[in-house]
């Protein structure tokens, strides 16, 4: 028997629309967001990343007790110059693996630490927003939550990204980036104390070693540096945030253009204006915090060299200005940019994309 409308039958209920994926809710859209965002820039980018990690790190060979001038003209003649070179370089004596050392730990590291940063960030944003002197959207807002974001990131994972900066000097067959400069080059009487570094055969391998040798104070070398670059997040995510307003691609602009777009994706314009942002606001911060990168990174390697003391950030400040100078503390800072500039493209376009196809899926229309 047939239901028509009309004839007094209770017609039954059409079945609502529901989540395609049970297991995207809205509180777990920023967390999956982020991760997946900083998944895609960390591999897109891995090889500026190997290279920039090089060219920070190359200086503390200097910091051996016994380099001379004449070892120090070898050093000179031999170490790696420039975004080009580098690249040349690397894929010429290692080949294309070479650009993609350190990758295992990349792909586990980005996704906890975006996870942690943009969950922590929005998380404080709303918690500062329920407080009666700072409102969500003001400037004191978005310093304090990017503060409060990379303390949070940058503590949980600092061990991952100790044994990305490992790995990433290594250039297989059991040597480092130093023995480019060392007795293969036929200068092994001017070293008394030749460099001597564990290899590691891999991400677990490196965790499992240095657990061994220098303890579990080791997977946390860096880690006063990484606070000193809060400042840099500081700067970074209200210019970021600021910038969009300017350039009308806030939320709001975003939730706006895909209800006029007719198949409810992000228009390209709003994709430019999202690179731009990001890319002008990692600019400026980055320019200004450079150093700390330069120090994390030599004393993230530093006990890496088995036959020397740890140096401690006071001496590897003091090491670096007397036997590089001031450009020792900007050293890679053009290929940082080259790195940093569309890695923070990448990660933050994708993490708004991502997040808007997420909200349809958490919160279907009907």
């Amino acid at each position: 028997m047939k239901l028509k409308e009309g004839d007094g039958t209770q017609l039954p209920s059409q079945p609502t629309a529901g989540p395609r994926y049970s297991f995207i809710t809205k509180e777990n859209v920023t967390p999956i967001s982020g991760a997946l965002a900083g998944l895609i820039a960390g591999i897109a980018v891995c090889p500026l990343d190997v290279a920039k990690t090089r060219l920070q790190a190359q200086g503390a060979f200097l910091q051996s007790k016994n380099v001379d001038h004449k070892l120090h003209q070898v050093f000179e003649n031999k170490r790696y110059q420039g975004l080009v070179q580098t690249i040349k370089t690397i894929t010429r004596e290692e080949g294309i693996r070479g650009l993609y050392r350190g990758l295992v730990p990349i792909s586990i590291g980005y996704l906890p630490t975006w996870m942690i940063y943009f969950t922590m960030y929005e998380t404080c944003q709303k918690f500062l927003d329920r407080t009666s002197f700072i409102s969500q959207g003001n400037n004191l807002s978005y310093f304090i939550s990017a503060i409060g974001a990379g303390l949070a990131s940058s503590t949980l994972t600092n061990p991952i990204w100790v044994v990305k900066t490992r790995l990433m000097l290594q250039t297989g067959s059991g040597s480092t980036i130093y023995d480019r400069f060392d007795g293969k080059h036929g200068i092994n009487d001017i070293i008394e104390d030749k460099l001597k570094h564990s290899y590691y055969k891999g991400t677990i391998d490196a965790f499992r070693k240095m657990f061994k040798e220098e303890g579990i104070l080791s997977f946390y070398s860096g880690l006063l540096p990484s606070y000193f670059g809060l400042i840099h997040v500081a700067i970074h995510f209200p210019l970021y945030e600021n910038f969009k307003i300017i350039f009308n691609c806030t939320q709001k602009d975003i939730n706006e253009a895909r209800r006029n777009n007719v198949n409810g994706s992000l228009p390209k314009s709003i994709v430019f204006k999202l690179a731009f942002v990001s890319c002008a606001s990692k600019m400026f911060a980055s320019a200004i915090t450079y150093p700390h990168e330069i120090l994390r990174t030599r004393l993230q390697i530093d006990g890496h060299d088995l036959g020397r003391k740890k140096s401690g950030l006071i001496k590897t400040i003091k090491s670096i200005y007397l036997k590089e100078g001031i450009r020792g503390f900007y050293s890679g800072f053009v290929i940082n940019l080259t790195r940093t500039l569309p890695s923070s493209a990448v990660t933050l376009v994708s993490f708004e994309y991502i997040k808007n196809y997420l909200d349809k899926i958490a919160s279907p229309t009907l």
